[in-house]
């Protein structure tokens, strides 16, 4: 939105797109028109990104378009049980679901990623054995590299469990225990926190 009042979607961000955005440092401007140009930039880097011979530039929009991709699949994220896998493969929102237990909401492991499983396919045959495959199918924070990216804390006197994430600073994720009450928002610079690994 340029005021605030009327607003339209975004284009989908592609693997290039978010290629290209991740070569970028620093703040944004604030102005979707603005454009960047990649001075810190390696010539192969140049040359892998832009075979075409495109200019060496990218829209604020569009870089937005790759870092709201990037954080929705580094930190989207959802309770255990919250989505379920059928036999046949599709995924569809549980109605059963009625919130963790507090004792379950306050455990890394009872939270999964909300995209493709990256290090459930690496799991042995005995480990995956434990787990269960209708609701047990997505990356589970407990395994999240660094160990320690991730903060739990209790609000409202335990009512509340909330969820942030050191690595993309301004990730909120909550959950009311006992209720299908969950979600989480980003209010940050739309800067990854590259320098966690030395402060954890």
């Amino acid at each position: 939105s340029l005021n605030c009042v009327e607003w339209s979607l975004l284009p989908p961000a592609t693997e290039e797109v978010v290629a290209q955005a991740e070569q970028l440092k620093g703040r944004f401007q604030g102005d979707p028109s603005f454009e960047y140009e990649y001075t810190e930039i390696n010539a192969e880097d140049a040359e892998r990104l832009f075979e075409d011979g495109k200019e060496l530039m990218i829209k604020e929009e569009t870089r937005l378009v790759a870092t709201i991709e990037q954080i929705d699949r580094a930190v989207g994220i959802i309770p255990r049980g919250a989505f379920v896998k059928t036999p046949l493969g599709s995924v569809h929102e549980n109605r059963n679901f009625e919130g963790l237990s507090l004792t379950e909401a306050k455990k890394l492991s009872s939270y999964f990623h909300f995209t493709e499983p990256v290090n459930l396919k690496n799991k042995t045959l005995l480990e995956k054995a434990l787990l269960d495959p209708s609701t047990d199918f997505l990356d589970s924070l407990e395994h999240d590299i660094p160990q320690g990216s991730w903060t739990v804390q209790l609000e409202k006197g335990g009512t509340v469990v909330v969820l942030r994430s050191l690595l993309w600073l301004g990730l909120t994720f909550y959950h009311v225990p006992m209720t299908k009450q969950y979600g989480y928002v980003y209010f940050g610079t739309g800067e990854k926190n590259l320098d966690l690994p030395f402060m954890l």
